[in-house]
């Protein structure tokens, strides 16, 4: 997967999160982002941000971080 498309998953999953805020607190946010990330991402793609946050994950927020940790 190149750059552009790495970039996008990170805004996605980013995205996902600043979108679930309304849930609560963040571990409630990060169950959700995780449950729509396992249910709608393809495992290429949950693969993909699972290898970045592993290499450092730098642009997750960490909210995003959390829920990749429990796919």
């Amino acid at each position: 997967m190149g750059s552009h498309q790495l970039a996008s998953l990170i805004r996605m999953a980013n995205q996902i999160a600043d979108n679930n805020r309304h849930v609560g607190d963040d571990t409630a946010v990060a169950q959700v982002v995780s449950s729509h990330l396992s249910r709608f991402w393809a495992r290429s793609m949950k693969e993909q941000i699972r290898e970045y946050l592993q290499a450092g994950g730098e642009e997750l927020h960490p909210v995003v971080k959390q829920a990749v940790q429990q796919l």
